[in-house]
Parts: structure tokens; sequence; C-alpha cells
């Protein structure tokens, strides 16, 4: 069983740095990734990652030593329900935190085998980058790179969108312009960009697009799309739709994922 700890000032430090890290919407002063749900616990659990800290309400307490079982690296702090509530980044928690070491990714990590690398450029929201995240995930994506200017991939918002995906798929963040163009032209990738552009580039719709070699595809910021720096020489892809102009970047990333599994699966 994990040893248990009992906290009930809210000066504590642990539970600043706690709530440091949700204000922030990153990591913790030590590097630990801020995970909250029951869900989110057990997906940490099933992907290995190394639990070092759960925090829990006591009416948690019981369900929290349950999921743990026998783990003795796990360092178990209980609060009053109210201070929990404190502390929570949900209106609804469920009475557990977990604190969890992701492992660390590097490039070339993302390009193993035939590469299929989604490239987040400027989404803000983290909602749809965890979405986004998750669907890349289902559909076979050996990776995400995070450009600057997206949103923190460590944001709570995000882990908790992405459902424990973070805690698998290989990504990388903070790659800035210069280091976009470095990565995304190699010889053998082909580079797509989701949002159309009036530009010399050429135009494919999503079905005329052969996604069964390596790419790399580039999904804009919800409100200006990809941007310039990023664009580089990529092929424009458009999604036809009907009645709208446009699809928000985890509907595209996930129909261009989908399409691009499909492919793949009737070619094998």
């Amino acid at each position: 069983m994990p040893k248990v700890e009992t906290v009930s000032s809210p000066a504590n430090p642990l539970l600043k740095a706690v709530r440091k890290a949700v204000m922030g919407g990153g990591l913790t002063a030590e590097g630990l990734c801020v995970a909250e749900s029951f869900h989110l616990l057990d997906e940490a659990l099933r992907s290995r990652c190394a639990v070092k800290i759960v925090i829990a309400a006591q009416s948690a307490q019981s369900e929290v030593e349950a999921r743990l079982g026998h783990s003795v690296d796990t360092r178990l702090v209980v609060l009053p329900d109210k201070l929990f509530e404190g502390l929570a980044a949900t209106e609804s928690t469920q009475g557990v935190m977990a604190l969890v070491t992701l492992p660390s990714w590097n490039v070339d990590d993302l390009f193993e085998g035939r590469s299929l690398v989604v490239v987040l450029d400027g989404v803000q929201d983290p909602g749809n980058a965890g979405a986004i995240v998750r669907a890349a995930e289902a559909f076979g994506a050996t990776g995400v790179l995070f450009l600057k200017g997206t949103v923190n991939p460590f944001n709570p918002k995000t882990l908790r969108a992405s459902a424990g995906s973070l805690f698998r798929v290989p990504f990388v963040y903070g790659i800035d312009s210069a280091q976009t163009r470095e990565i995304l032209t190699r010889p053998e990738l082909a580079l797509y960009a989701s949002v159309p552009r009036r530009s010399a580039n050429h135009v494919k719709t999503l079905g005329d697009a052969d996604l069964t070699h390596p790419f790399a595809v580039i999904i804009g910021s919800e409100g200006h799309g990809v941007s310039e720096a990023s664009f580089l020489n990529a092929i424009s892809l458009s999604i036809p739709t009907k009645g709208v102009e446009s699809l928000n970047a985890a509907m595209a990333a996930s129909i261009i994922l989908y399409e691009a599994q499909r492919q793949r699966s009737v070619q094998s």
C-alpha cells in the first residue's frame, strides 16, 4: 500500500505548487503533470507512467487506495473534502488528482515507421488540442508536434481532453519556426496543411490525396488558420463540406487522420 499523509492546511507547499501549475496551465516546478479524475489516474497507471503523488479527498480515499493497489512508489496525500474542492481544476471534482511524470520524447521518436505526424500551429483551445491528440492515437498517428504559440500540452484541460492519450502518443512542444522548417523538410516526407490558402500551392481535396506514404499535416489555429511561417511548401488539403465553410481544428484533424488510416488499411 502507498504511504498515506494527511494535509489540512491550504498553505502546504505541495498544494501551492499544484495550484500554480493548474493556474499556469503547465507542469509543477518538479516537472509533474496534473491529471485530475479517476480515468486519468487509471490511464497513467495503465500507461506505466510514474505516478509520483496522488492527492485525494477524504471521501475518495478508499477508492483511490483500491486503484493504487500495492504501489509503494506513490505518495498518497489525503485532504479534507472542502480543501480538495478549492484545489480542483474541475467544477464537478471526483476527489482525486495524480501528479505524473510523462515520458520524454524527441523529434525522431515522432517519425518512426511510416510517419503520420500531426503539427499543431497556434491551436489555443486546450479542448481542441487534447481531442486532436486523442484522435492521433485512435487513428495510428506516430506523433504530435506542438509548435510555439500552441497551447501547452501539459495544461490540465488539454490532458483531460486527450483522455490519457498524452501518456502514450509521442509529442514534442515549443518548436519554433526555424526548427519547424528543419523538421518538416525531410526528403521522404509529404507535407499538407489542413487550411486551404490563396497561394500558388496546389490544393487537393482529402479524397484525392495519397496518405499511404509518410506525411505530416499542419492543423492551424481556430481563428487564423496555418501561419505563413509554418506553411512552407505544404499542399493545401481541403475537406469537402456542405452548408458550412470550415470545421473546427479537432474535427478537421480527426477526419484527415481517419482517412489516412482507411487508406493505409486498404493498402495493407
